[in-house]
Order: structure tokens, then sequence, then C-alpha cells
């Protein structure tokens, strides 16, 4: 979902709540001539959600701001004047919500392969981070190694579960590399992951390579999805060879 950026909201501000203040009425879909009934269900669960009607008045770009808000409220990974990477930015909240946490004294950095709306406060570069030009980059734009790489990369889902559920771990693990290349020592690393039984050996380099791991699940995250966000923090530093 694509918005207006909030320019002037760089403070760190934690008094506001992350839970949208009411329901509100339910909005009926009636389901159109050219309308599949797949899309008219996903058309009702948006206009009923009350976090993407909650994002619409804060200025939000998407909803999965407050699942970013929500981590934060609970771990503190953003922390005023540090450097973030946001992988996989577009459309842009989770960098918002960076950026505010923040301050200006922060750093916030997006990358992502689609073209992101410009935000006062943070850098967006076009490209892969998959490519092998990007930890430069990235660090380039940040002025130094990062203090928190984020990821909240999904897949296109192809709607066989256990497909779905390889094809997002490959993508924390791909972030995890990235990670390893850019954060400094006692960073973190905060990754969407799906429960179904292949994230193991992520867990197990994140324990080497940490101080602590731990599984979250914001009250954003829609209680049917099997989305978990795996966060670790106390980066230990490169492994000599690694």
């Amino acid at each position: 979902m694509s918005g207006a950026g909030r320019g002037d909201g760089r403070g760190r501000r934690r008094g506001r709540t992350a839970t949208p203040r009411g329901r509100g009425l339910s909005v009926r879909v009636e389901t159109a001539k050219r309308r599949s009934n797949s899309s008219t269900r996903w058309l009702r669960r948006q206009l009923n959600d009350p976090y993407v009607r909650e994002a619409q008045e804060r200025g939000y770009r998407s909803r999965a701001a407050f699942k970013l808000l929500q981590i934060d409220d609970k771990l503190g990974l953003l922390k005023p004047g540090a450097r973030v990477v946001d992988l996989g930015a577009a459309p842009g909240g989770w960098s918002q919500v960076a950026v505010e946490r923040c301050g200006p004294e922060g750093r916030v950095v997006g990358i992502d392969l689609a073209e992101i709306e410009p935000l006062a406060g943070a850098v967006f570069l076009e490209g892969d981070f998959l490519d092998e030009t990007a930890p430069e980059r990235l660090k380039q734009a940040l002025g130094g190694p990062a203090d928190l790489v984020l990821s909240d990369m999904a897949a296109a889902a192809t709607g066989h579960a256990g497909t779905d559920h390889l094809r997002v771990m490959a993508l924390a693990e791909a972030a995890l590399a990235f990670a390893e290349e850019v954060l400094a020592p006692g960073g973190a690393f905060l990754a969407k992951v799906l429960q179904g039984g292949a994230e193991r050996a992520l867990l197990d380099r994140l324990k080497q390579d940490f101080a602590k791991v731990r599984h979250i699940k914001p009250p954003a995250s829609r209680k049917d999805s099997a989305e978990l966000y795996v966060a670790a923090t106390g980066y230990r530093g490169a492994r000599p060879g690694g």
C-alpha cells in the first residue's frame, strides 16, 4: 500500500499506542462480475482491517508498520542514533518507523528491487540486496556498519504451504548472510519467518552469532498467518574465515 511519508516524524516517540483505537463499522463488499471470489475476500479483509485504517490515518505506507512498532515496543531494537538497514523496504512502512524512533541522529537506509517513494530521514537504494555490490553500497549510504538489519521480505505466495515456507526461509537466510557482512559487533537482526519446520538451520546459526535469539508474533500479524519474526541481539562479530 502506498501513501505519503511522515516527513517531520523523526523523534523517538513511544507514547502513542501501536494498537488501533477501534474496529469501527464493518464494510460489506459485493462480488463484482469481473472480480474473483478470492479477490473479493482479500478486498473485504483489507477494508475491515483496523490496522489498514489506522495506517491510513497516521500516514504509514503499510499496515506492516504496526508490526515493527509492536516488536520494538517489546524489544527496544530501534535506538536513538542507530544505523538501520531495511531489506526489501518497499513501500517504506518499516523505514518510516525506523526514522521516527532512531531520531534525527539516526541513519536509515532501505533497499528494494522496486523504486520507493522518497521519505525524509531515509535513503532508499534501488537494487537487489543479494548483488555482491550491495553490502558496500549500503555501508557507504549508512556511513559505517549497521546497528540493526531488518527484513520483512516474503516471496509471492504459491498456495502450497511447504513451498511458501521454504521460500521465505531462503530469504531470511540470505538476509542473515547479508547482516553478517554489515552489522557492527553488538548489533541486532530481525527477520520474518514462517512456521513449518525448516527454520532449525537458521536458528542454530543465529545462536552461534548472537547472544540472544527469540521468536515474536506481534498482534498486528494476522492470527491465521503462519508468520513469525525472529529477533537476534548482541551480534558477536564476523567469525574467522566466515
